[in-house]
């Protein structure tokens, strides 16, 4: 299984651009990176603060051929993502539901799950948002970003690098074998 990449300067929100793409051509595996996002979402129809340099990736794909039910895969998406960050951060990284990973009681992540049909096809679109390079302030809600705890520089090239090939080769295994 292989993401096809769809790379963008700059987009509403990488999850609309998802639904837009699914609902035009016929991929059922896909990758929406944006440089900027000027109306990113989160959870509950919350504004997802987009900052240049930081993360911004919709993953989508087809659930017509995965052999596990939409609760796990959920739990799945969310250690993919906590596995990536874990190659530079090497302490613990906690969940929050539904849709947080936070590390020393901070967000740094946040994910948006949203389901698109088309025809007799459900697509899962796994929205992304990463803190790289800066955090936003969010009042009573303390957030930060990976170079602050690592005290280095993170390619943003190189993560969205290993993030696909994690999201590639953990869903390959899900996928129902055909006979």
């Amino acid at each position: 299984m292989r993401f096809k990449v769809f790379r963008f300067n700059k987009v509403r929100s990488t999850n609309n651009t998802a639904i837009r793409i699914i609902k035009r051509y016929n991929h059922d595996f896909g990758m929406i990176l944006s440089n900027l996002q000027i109306n990113g979402r989160g959870q509950y129809g919350k504004k997802w603060i987009s900052y240049k340099g930081n993360l911004f990736v919709s993953f989508f794909y087809n659930l017509k051929n995965f052999k596990i039910s939409l609760n796990k895969l959920t739990k799945i998406n969310s250690l993919m993502v906590k596995k990536c960050i874990s190659q530079y951060y090497k302490k613990k990284i906690y969940f929050k539901k539904p849709n947080d990973l936070l590390i020393q009681k901070k967000k740094i992540c946040g994910i948006l799950q949203e389901k698109v049909n088309k025809f007799n096809n459900t697509y899962l679109i796994v929205g992304i948002g990463i803190n790289l390079i800066k955090s936003p302030f969010i009042k009573n809600y303390p957030t930060t970003h990976l170079n602050e705890l690592v005290n280095k520089n993170i390619s943003k090239k190189k993560f969205e690098l290993k993030l696909k090939k994690i999201f590639e080769n953990n869903l390959k295994k899900l996928i129902k074998k055909r006979v």
